[in-house]
């Protein structure tokens, strides 16, 4: 999981790097109400940036007062002496607004205290990374269209999918480790109870047996040397039967030994492939975050080679309605030229039928004109 955490913290500023170059090439560059929201979320991000690490500053004013200035230096130390003297909400909350305003008036005492960022307590961190994962959503949803949200959301709800499926895996890993701690433990402080028994029963058996011990002797001085062998014999028995219930304690210790380092190989091997499995879920995640770029990459090739092909198909369709046009003008000039042809042909064929009629009337009456003649010459005759 620190694994996770540090690498999202390497990513934020990639993922802040491509939201602004989104917005610079976004459909929406440049509108007002965009430029308002972002500047007012980074202002608060900087804001708080600058308040999780006042704590640190103030702690370390002194070796920061160079980097601080007067200033700035003599507020901080006016706000940890109100701190201190546990003064009124709102002057503490008038001191802290009065940093705020000299640091954005400071960018060097500002960068100062950013690189101070390792001295940030994790919930800052979180709260920190929150803001800027927030302000890099609310820019790429400013600037997204719907076709890009939708398929960007199936790819959320595809990766969350995933996720989800990997988180139950590592929940039941983890459901699985606690039932193996859980009987480990139940099966050690069974054994333990034995142990306990074992050690009470040997505590009662020793005092026992020095108690019989004690009477044995007073009865061998009072039977003399047959009962002191009696005793003796006695003794020996149970001194075996002591013996014998070591070796047993030392067996069920051994036994018990065995059984703990089982379970802390078991233990050990399910911690493996829970971190396995955390390692893979962080690589699988990499890897998409890759493929999401990449995709990204060739939609942002591909659109600006779209345009490309809009701005060349707009010269085209104006070159070709051009074209057309002049097309349409020639071709009407053809069909008057035609039409006009068409009537002069028809006026020339008119005139040629008009001329041969006239001269046929001409052929006849030269005809009649010499036929009256020769009438008029027969008769005078």
């Amino acid at each position: 999981m620190a694994a996770a955490v540090r690498r999202q913290r390497g990513q934020m500023p990639e993922a802040a790097a491509e939201a602004e170059a989104k917005a610079e090439a976004g459909p929406r560059r440049g509108t007002m109400e965009t430029r308002r929201v972002i500047a007012v979320l980074d202002q608060t991000i900087a804001r708080a940036e600058h308040v999780s690490l006042l704590p640190h500053v103030i702690a370390n004013l002194r070796d920061l007062s160079r980097a601080l200035g007067p200033t700035l230096s003599r507020a901080l130390a006016e706000h940890d002496a109100l701190r201190r003297a546990g003064g009124p909400g709102r002057s503490l909350q008038r001191s802290g607004r009065c940093i705020t305003r000299l640091l954005q008036a400071q960018p060097g005492a500002a960068q100062a205290v950013r690189d101070e960022v390792y001295a940030r307590d994790l919930t800052d961190e979180l709260f920190v990374r929150a803001l800027t994962e927030f302000r890099g959503f609310l820019l790429e949803r400013l600037l997204t269209g719907p076709r890009e949200e939708e398929a960007r959301a199936r790819l959320a709800a595809d990766v969350s999918l995933r996720d989800q499926r990997n988180t139950e895996a590592v929940a039941v890993l983890r459901a699985d480790l606690a039932a193996a701690l859980h009987r480990r433990d139940e099966e050690i402080c069974k054994k333990n109870a034995v142990i306990r028994d074992l050690k009470t029963h040997l505590h009662h058996l020793a005092k026992f047996s020095e108690n019989h011990i004690l009477r044995s002797r007073q009865e061998a001085e009072k039977q003399q040397k047959g009962e002191l062998r009696a005793s003796q014999a006695k003794c020996a028995r149970l001194q075996q039967d002591i013996q014998q219930l070591r070796a047993q304690l030392s067996a069920l210790v051994a036994e018990n030994r065995e059984s703990e380092l089982a379970l802390r190989k078991k233990k050990y091997k399910v911690e493996m492939e829970i971190e396995n499995w955390i390692q893979k879920y962080d690589a699988d995640m990499g890897e998409k975050q890759m493929e999401y770029e990449e995709v990204d990459t060739i939609y942002t090739e591909e659109k600006a080679q779209l345009a490309q092909l809009k701005e060349i198909y707009t010269v085209l369709e104006q070159e070709y309605s051009q074209i057309k046009e002049e097309r349409r003008i020639a071709q009407e000039k053809k069909e008057r030229a035609e039409r006009e042809l068409a009537i002069m042909i028809r006026a020339a064929t008119r005139i040629q039928a008009f001329w041969k009629g006239y001269l046929v009337r001409s052929l006849l009456k030269s005809k009649k004109k010499k036929k009256g003649k020769g009438k008029k010459a027969k008769v005078k005759k």
